[in-house]
């Protein structure tokens, strides 16, 4: 018996078979994958991954479905149902029991799909690639390239850390019940290697957050605050850059540049 979706939770359940069955093929998971699930809801989704992985951890919040997912898997022996906020899951335990990093899979409720994202860039040394649904407007700020307007300061973000595709969009007719927008699957990434020290990173972040914030004036305005006018003429003269160029015409790559100067004329 399905339970019904709670509101609260921000919960529309993933039913299409055909999407399932996508996902599940897109995942590309083999026997010795350790997978973190991040809310299975009803094990919709669980019912196509769990034949393939040395390990599945189903973690749900909602108290209410744990005892129906586990009779409904209570065959699987490579599977733990959780009954905690995937938040609060302590992901290098995990990470440290098999000795080799988790891929993450999950539908994302869209009131914590930020959290999400900062929780598995906060966890990157653990897992090898995550796999989410989120709302299609979401994705594309994830995903959203300098020019874009749907690129910003959480564009910016993850993509320093990670490379970031789309796979395939998802209708919202596939879910119950119905969300107001459609989905997409994406793909994250994570980086090997990093271009800047933990210090310059602050820095850069510091310089995306303020550019966006006011993401309709010049770069020169949006920084006024932040940077003196003598250093961003520097920044203009070295790069070739529009003096006038806006925050969202700016690329990742610009931006770090930024950030090199403005770190080196702190020493």
């Amino acid at each position: 018996m399905y339970k019904k979706p709670k509101k609260r939770l921000g919960q529309n359940f993933l039913i299409d078979k055909n999407i399932l069955q996508k996902i599940s093929s897109a995942s590309n998971i083999t026997s010795p994958d350790i997978i973190v699930e991040i809310g299975p809801g009803n094990g919709e989704l669980t019912s196509f991954l769990v034949a393939f992985p040395e390990k599945i951890y189903a973690i749900e919040k909602d108290k209410d479905l744990i005892q129906e997912l586990k009779n409904k898997f209570s065959g699987c022996r490579n599977l733990e149902i959780i009954n905690q906020d995937i938040l609060k899951v302590n992901l290098k335990e995990i990470f440290d029991r098999h000795a080799k990093k988790i891929k993450i899979i999950g539908n994302i409720p869209y009131n914590i799909s930020s959290p999400i994202i900062e929780f598995v860039i906060k966890n990157r040394e653990f897992i090898d690639i995550a796999l989410f649904t989120v709302q299609k407007e979401f994705a594309q700020r994830l995903t959203a390239l300098s020019g874009s307007k749907l690129y910003g300061s959480l564009s910016c973000f993850l993509q320093y850390y990670a490379s970031a595709v789309v796979v395939f969009q998802i209708s919202r007719s596939c879910f119950r019940p119905a969300p107001k927008v459609d989905s997409s699957f994406i793909r994250v990434d994570f980086k090997k290697e990093l271009p800047l020290n933990q210090q310059a990173e602050e820095k850069f972040f510091e310089l995306t957050r303020s550019s966006f914030n006011q993401r309709r004036k010049t770069l020169r305005n949006s920084l006024s605050k932040v940077i003196s006018q003598d250093l961003l003429e520097e920044f203009f003269k070295i790069t070739k850059l529009d003096r006038n160029i806006r925050p969202e015409k700016m690329t990742i790559e610009n931006y770090l540049s930024l950030t090199r100067l403005v770190m080196s004329k702190k020493y």
